[in-house]
């Protein structure tokens, strides 16, 4: 069958009347500090130990791991790591005897299945960077490991986490928009960021990172999963193909990077303007940050990477071949519909636009907060839920929900209460083969049933 919530085939999910301290709705007993290490100290490193840096009695970075001298010890002074606890290779890590409580994985996609299955045996929670990995069976191997030894695994689904995402499941489990008949889900990606990202940037080609729909949307088919709660997916559809990015869309004259191309000024996809012009303006973060990996970002960083880097090329002269749009067409059990669309091409950058249909009302949801109608009154309700997170924690594009992603796993390992990782591994895995099932649908052009389908065989 295709890759659905385990449950009692049309059941409803159950609710759940615990009271959470995710939100910080509860204070409950004072919590020990739980020590981690990190693995991979860049972008997603940096921001999930930057948890310790604001609730220091219930984190500590006691370690990292990272290839790269800046990064690592960027993290090291940051966190005041020990010079014995600061390595340049994962293996060396673990080969040492477990000396924090967690591990958080944030290595490339195509490095996640090792660390974590290595870290896993040796006994420390996992906190996985997204995807969990780039294939299936790497996948489940990291589920296995995680469930033989008796950890937890918390996967970067950290969408779920977000206050007003997740009042999205509240009102659907509270029954205000009756029986779910259709989702329908949108994600802008954002012109600028998919240039950087998927055409210039680390995740631009399949062979060296993974596919779009993985790499950038698995959040998203993972809400919709979660969202259609016990129900199974019975088909799957997706089309999808590489839009404008292409040699043959150059224009006349220009040249192959940005810095020395005569029609630059007319390019909204200029590397000049996306990123020099930036720091010409104070800011230094994302996306100006990653293209430095070796040095703080300034004029003189920015110019020189933009020169010989690959963020400084042109980006119809790139080596991308990652989808820009595609579409993903579900159909779960009782007959709920779900469609999925993701588009390069937008000014909004990640701020996804859901409506999900039922049959005594309309949900929608804006990126800000969510409406529902009734169908009955006649009259809308609008729900926007506080988040605590600090200010400063939005850094990642995700608003606060990295804070609060952070905050349900430390909170779960300090606690040894596993309940409080909105996924489960198991949960975790199912939304990930569905991804996998919709892009095989993608390149093989086909509706995969799963009742038709010997390949679909979880």
């Amino acid at each position: 069958m295709l890759y659905g919530h385990t449950g009692a085939k049309g059941s409803s999910p159950k609710t759940d009347t615990r009271i959470s301290p995710i939100y910080g709705t509860k204070q409950g007993p004072k919590m020990s500090q739980v020590s981690v290490i990190v693995v991979g100290a860049g972008c997603r490193g940096d921001i999930y130990s930057h948890f310790a840096s604001i609730h220091p009695d219930r984190m500590k970075v006691v370690g990292v791991a990272d290839p790269r001298k800046f990064a690592r010890s960027k993290l090291q002074q940051k966190h005041s790591i020990e010079k014995e606890n600061v390595f340049e290779d994962w293996e060396s890590m673990a080969s040492r005897e477990k000396f924090a409580d967690a591990a958080l994985i944030c290595t490339p996609d195509r490095l996640h299945k090792d660390p974590a299955v290595a870290f896993a045996k040796k006994g420390y929670h996992i906190l996985l960077e997204k995807p969990m990995a780039t294939t299936p069976e790497d996948c489940t191997a990291i589920v296995e490991a995680c469930t033989e030894s008796g950890v937890m695994l918390s996967v970067g689904h950290v969408l779920r986490y977000d206050p007003t995402i997740h009042k999205i499941r509240e009102l659907i489990e509270e029954g205000a928009i009756g029986d779910l008949i259709h989702i329908q889900h949108f994600e802008p990606v954002g012109f600028y960021h998919f240039a950087h990202s998927f055409v210039r940037g680390n995740w631009r080609n399949e062979a060296e990172s993974s596919f779009a729909l993985l790499a950038k949307s698995c959040h998203d088919i993972d809400l919709i999963h979660h969202w259609a709660g016990a129900r199974r997916c019975v088909k799957v559809s997706s089309f999808g193909s590489v839009s404008h990015f292409k040699k043959a869309h150059k224009p006349t004259g220009a040249g192959d990077r940005c810095l020395d191309c005569p029609v630059e000024p007319h390019c909204p996809y200029s590397a000049s303007k996306i990123y020099l012009d930036r720091v010409k303006q104070g800011h230094t973060g994302w996306p100006v940050s990653i293209i430095c990996p070796n040095s703080y970002p300034d004029i003189e960083s920015v110019t020189a990477a933009l020169k010989t880097g690959p963020y400084g090329r042109c980006v119809y002269e790139c080596d991308n071949d990652v989808c820009t749009n595609q579409v993903v067409n579900m159909e779960f059990e009782g007959g709920l519909t779900a469609a999925f669309s993701m588009v390069a091409f937008t000014e909004k950058l990640c701020q996804r636009q859901t409506t999900i249909y039922g049959s005594k009302g309309e949900l929608s949801y804006d990126g800000n907060g969510v409406r529902v109608f009734d169908f009955l009154t006649q009259r809308s309700t609008k729900h926007k839920p506080c988040s605590d997170a600090p200010a400063h924690f939005g850094m990642s594009g995700h608003g606060g929900a990295d804070y609060h992603l952070m905050n349900a796993f430390i909170s779960a390992v300090a606690n040894n209460d596993a309940s409080l990782i909105r996924a489960g591994p198991e949960e975790t895995l199912h939304s990930h083969l569905l991804v996998f099932e919709a892009e095989r649908a993608r390149v093989q052009g086909k509706v995969i049933c799963a009742d038709n389908d010997q390949k679909v065989n979880f």
